[in-house]
């Protein structure tokens, strides 16, 4: 679907918020992949890509951020040629980090060479900071956090998208 809007619309701005329940993940999962589809020129490709960020922005916040019974808050920001997502925790996980913490987290992980010695702790660092071109941390007043992201439209990106989809014994991750 082309995107028919000019170069000086307003940013469209959607917030959800959800309770910090996995049950929730899966429709903030298909609402992620529609928006993308429908409200932008992104590709398919990343229309699911986006989806697993998004996914792995909820689920460190439910896991780390968000204690059982609280709210996280999910924000798209779609602009012409970019999206832009935010989630924000309550800081009452019992795992919670700050914005420092997690910035040196990414530093870390994202070093070359840095090996992964368990099954988990890949998300932020290969998913997310991996498929966006923007990664900020935040600390709220409240004690928790926001994660933003974004990600510029670029048409080099498809053309890759579509490289590698060519050939369907090989996946390519440009990470």
């Amino acid at each position: 679907m082309e995107n028919n809007q000019n170069k000086n619309a307003e940013p469209v701005r959607i917030s959800i918020i959800l309770p910090t329940n996995a049950y929730f993940i899966s429709g903030i999962r298909d609402f992620t992949l529609a928006m993308i589809k429908n409200m932008t020129q992104f590709s398919q490709q990343w229309a699911y890509r986006f989806q697993s960020v998004v996914d792995e922005l909820c689920n460190n916040a439910i896991e780390h951020g968000s204690e059982k019974g609280k709210n996280i808050t999910v924000t798209f920001v779609q602009y012409n040629d970019a999206i832009e997502i935010i989630v924000e925790d309550t800081g009452t996980g019992a795992k919670k980090c700050n914005a420092d913490e997690m910035r040196k987290l990414i530093e870390e992980r994202t070093k070359e060479g840095y090996a992964f010695n368990g099954i988990r702790g890949r998300g932020l660092s290969k998913i997310v900071h991996g498929w966006t071109d923007e990664l900020e941390f935040s600390d709220l007043q409240n004690g928790g956090l926001r994660v933003r992201v974004k990600k510029i439209l670029k048409k080099e990106d498809d053309s890759k998208a579509k490289e590698a989809l060519a050939d369907a014994t090989h996946v390519t991750l440009n990470i």
